[in-house]
């Protein structure tokens, strides 16, 4: 391993790519196919309706447990004594 020395002043926030070409690579296998045919955009946009789903499904859920719990509350009071 060979080291070089540095032509210009590198603070340690500089890029390790400054100045240089950041190198890309072509996309491979899967990816090229769904990218070719947009179908990354699809999946991306199902799993987006999944999770949205979720959400509606889970707040949906909290309203109805505390919707419940306020009916209980009425029908009994916490300070009533069971006899």
């Amino acid at each position: 391993m060979n080291i070089q020395p540095l032509t210009q002043q590198v603070t340690p926030y500089d890029s390790v790519w400054a100045g240089q070409d950041v190198p890309e690579q072509e996309p491979a296998g899967l990816e090229r196919t769904m990218l070719a045919e947009d179908k990354l955009y699809v999946v991306l946009a199902v799993v987006l309706i999944i999770w949205l789903g979720l959400v509606y499904f889970i707040y949906r859920t909290d309203r109805r447990i505390a919707k419940l719990e306020r009916s209980l509350e009425e029908r009994i009071p916490e300070n009533a004594t069971h006899t």
